[in-house]
């Protein structure tokens, strides 16, 4: 397992996508929820309770880059993150490997597995340091980005 730039909070994993998206000329739009009665899965935080039990502030962010293809980032405040690529979902990734697998979408690294049997496709995003998040392309057909990917 390689290591990524280490980003310790919600706040330094948005202003690193911010670089990428930059470099990528993307445009970026960033929700933000702050505090356990807000983020997703603090459903079982007391009501009106703004803190953790350990007095820490949860903070949870979706980040939309413009473009194709479409991507979604959600960062959870515990270090994690979820990617969606044209429909396909990257979930539990460590949010430190945000960046080189945005950076690996956007400088053409990634790419389309095709299997005949059984029937399939799978999106692969090598990161580096021999790293590859390998996920099932859900439905039957390719968006426009993805056919252009298959290998």
């Amino acid at each position: 397992m390689t290591h990524h730039p280490r980003l310790p909070t919600t706040e330094s994993a948005v202003a690193a996508i911010r670089a990428v998206a930059a470099q990528y000329q993307r445009a970026m739009a960033v929700t933000e929820d702050i505090g356990a009665d807000r983020t997703s899965r603090r459903s079982s935080a007391p009501l009106f309770s703004v803190a953790d039990p350990d007095g820490s502030l949860p903070h949870e962010a979706f980040v939309e880059l413009g473009g194709s293809p479409a991507v979604g980032i959600r960062l959870f405040p515990e270090d994690d993150a979820e990617i969606t690529v044209d429909g396909v979902e990257f979930q539990d990734l460590p949010r430190d490997c945000v960046p080189p697998f945005l950076t690996a979408v956007y400088s053409g690294l990634a790419f389309v597995k095709g299997r005949f049997f059984p029937p399939g496709y799978h999106l692969c995003v090598p990161l580096p340091g021999d790293e590859t998040y390998k996920e099932r392309v859900p439905g039957v057909s390719l968006t426009p980005w993805l056919s252009g990917r298959v290998r």
